[in-house]
């Protein structure tokens, strides 16, 4: 031995980087404050541009984001980015306090029949632009399951006997559901105006809500 002491192999050294996702709720952050070129983010954040321009693109990927003409730069003209429509309407936390708040209202003010009444139009109006499936019932079944996903549901459909269940593992409108069940039946006649059959609610309004719907069975014939 020569005497000197053995050391344990040093490790390569790694800048410290923020976590993506955190630098993605940065960027933005800047952009819901108006629309932004790159070198603007990248100066408002103190990042790279790489970094910057990384989190644009999945952005852009997940149509949060989308590019909106051109500003003058200091050497070429820049893109212009700014949040999508979408995109502000998932970030609002202010839609179920609202709904939530308009149905009590609704409901001290109009007798139980009116309030109900009121609940099942709107079910029925939401689907006034949407085009109705076609096809054997269960293939019905399956696009009402799939437009209750896209709804932020997670639904999926089996048979008992002759009829179709779409069961869903939560709720997307609890916070409304538990305190006024004829938020269910605006949701019944949704499903039962989409799939041109005679559909019941039979939820599950306890602790943890979860939709369930039993689409009839009796009605073997393809939607026009």
């Amino acid at each position: 031995m020569d005497g000197r002491s053995s050391q344990p192999p040093t490790a390569p050294f790694r800048p410290v980087t923020p976590d993506r996702a955190d630098t993605r709720s940065r960027v933005v952050e800047v952009l819901r404050r108006g629309p932004t070129t790159l070198d603007e983010l990248v100066n408002e954040l103190g990042l790279t541009r790489t970094a910057v321009r990384l989190q644009l693109a999945v952005l852009e990927r997940d149509g949060s984001v989308e590019r909106r003409g051109v500003r003058r730069g200091r050497t070429k003209p820049a893109h212009v980015y700014q949040l999508t429509g979408a995109a502000e309407q998932r970030l609002s936390r202010a839609y179920i306090p609202v709904l939530t708040q308009l149905l009590h209202v609704l409901s001290d003010r109009l007798s139980s029949a009116e309030f109900d009444a009121v609940m099942r139009d709107v079910g029925r109006e939401l689907l006034s632009e949407h085009p109705r499936p076609r096809g054997a019932l269960k293939a019905r079944a399956e696009a009402a399951s799939a437009l209750l996903n896209e709804l932020g549901g997670l639904t999926d459909v089996s048979e008992e006997g002759p009829d179709f269940i779409i069961r869903s593992h939560g709720c997307p409108l609890a916070a409304a559901a538990v305190h006024h069940p004829e938020t269910c039946n605006a949701m019944e006649s949704l499903v039962s105006e989409f799939v041109g059959s005679t559909v019941r609610q039979r939820c599950d309004r306890t602790d943890r809500p979860r939709c369930r719907f039993q689409i009839a069975g009796d009605d073997s014939s393809s939607a026009a």
